[in-house]
């Protein structure tokens, strides 16, 4: 039996007849589109997201409480497994993925939810959902499963909605890509036209031309002639032209040419959107260093700006609709001391404590403590360097 069938305490009534409430509409732009899905139609929207759902779910979401974090726990266990079908990876993996595409994710305390805190967790497809507000508050949502054609009223204490914010409307969010409509159109439509000249798309690749009158046959056969001695397939042949004829290759005109600016140019725009520096989507500019610090520096940099932030927007989101909506004690965080792009060098991590031991604001021991190795006896007392002069 679906998921998604229907509970017959909720659906008393049909989506037509919602007791005058207003099905509120999302954001949408109703002209026709060359791409209708991006994640589907355009390669580096497929390939920028999946570099965020793979990398957002290698953080440990902890739930703590004073501190401590909990491990079997009901609550520590509903993050660990969301439900029966869900772990805990592809959790945040498609959370992040719906928000990256769609700007939005929705949870759902499944169909056997009735109070308290929920014992699962059900990711749901933002773009079935639809909400219902009444006097400026959603009072409903209407979920309706594809082929079902039967809606699934779920209300708002059953759900967790993750949204991006929406200047066009309040109660949804907006998809990342509402700005970016005419360069992935753009990439679409020249990737088309890209691929009806690698099918040489009717043009021919040369002319032969010649001074003499030709009738329909002979010109026919003459191209017959010519494709079978020299045609696809047939490499470093020595052509004979006959009396008056010669051969005129065909080039790409410079609007062909310009194609591939286009698509760089707007690829960059794509990897700036979603905050992923070029080394992290592997792409290597000519003009940019070959080091392995710039890799480095940027891997850091994607998760300092994009991925951390996001995290901590899930975090919050969490702790309003989630632990303070059943005044829980607990609270939940994202635990980044295993991601190693985050980690500093041991090399960099030595320079530093140095530095501070020459500069007074650490002695050895402390040092020493913090590694977990054990202290010297003379290694709480900071010695000074002689050349140092105090300044009265």
């Amino acid at each position: 039996m679906s998921l998604f069938r229907k509970k017959q305490q909720k659906q008393l009534q049909s989506f037509e007849q919602l007791n005058g409430e207003t099905v509120a509409e999302d954001f949408s732009v109703h002209e026709k589109k060359t791409c209708t899905d991006p994640y589907l139609q355009h390669a580096w929207v497929s390939v920028c997201i999946d570099i965020l759902t793979r990398n957002v779910a290698r953080a440990e979401y902890e739930v703590r409480k004073n501190g401590t974090v909990e491990r079997e726990t009901p609550l520590a266990n509903l993050f660990r497994f969301p439900n029966k079908n869900l772990s805990r990876f592809d959790l945040w993996k498609q959370t992040c993925a719906w928000w990256s595409l769609d700007g939005e994710a929705f949870w759902w305390f499944g169909e056997n939810y009735v109070c308290g805190i929920p014992t699962e967790i059900f990711i749901l497809n933002p773009r079935y959902m639809q909400h219902v507000v009444n006097e400026g508050k959603i009072t409903k949502w209407v979920y309706t499963e594809e082929g079902s054609g039967r809606p699934l009223i779920i209300l708002p204490d059953e759900v967790i909605h993750f949204k991006d914010w929406n200047p066009w409307n309040v109660y949804r969010g907006v998809s990342p890509l509402v700005s970016l409509g005419l360069e992935v159109e753009q990439d679409l439509l020249a990737a088309k036209q890209n691929t009806g000249l690698l099918k040489e798309g009717g043009v021919p690749k040369g002319l032969l031309k010649t001074d003499q009158v030709l009738t329909e046959a002979e010109a026919e056969l003459l191209a017959r002639t010519w494709d079978k001695k020299y045609g696809r397939g047939m490499k470093n042949r020595v052509a004979v032209l006959g009396k008056g004829t010669e051969y005129q290759p065909l080039t790409f005109s410079p609007d062909v040419l310009k194609l591939y600016d286009m698509k760089k140019w707007n690829l960059y725009t794509l990897l700036a959107k979603y905050g992923i520096p070029p080394r992290v989507a592997n792409i290597q500019d000519s003009k940019s260093s070959l080091s392995g610090t710039d890799t480095d520096s940027q891997h850091r940099a994607f998760w300092n700006y994009t991925l951390i932030p996001l995290l901590k927007n899930f975090e919050e989101v969490l702790e309003v609709q989630l632990f303070r909506r059943f005044n829980l004690p607990e609270t939940g965080v994202f635990n980044l001391d295993s991601i190693p792009e985050l980690q500093e060098s041991e090399d960099a991590q030595s320079n530093r404590d140095i530095a501070e031991i020459n500069a007074g604001l650490k002695t050895i021991n402390d040092v020493l403590r913090k590694r977990g190795e054990d202290v010297k006896p003379w290694g709480d007392t900071w010695f000074r360097a002689s050349s140092l002069i105090p300044v009265e």
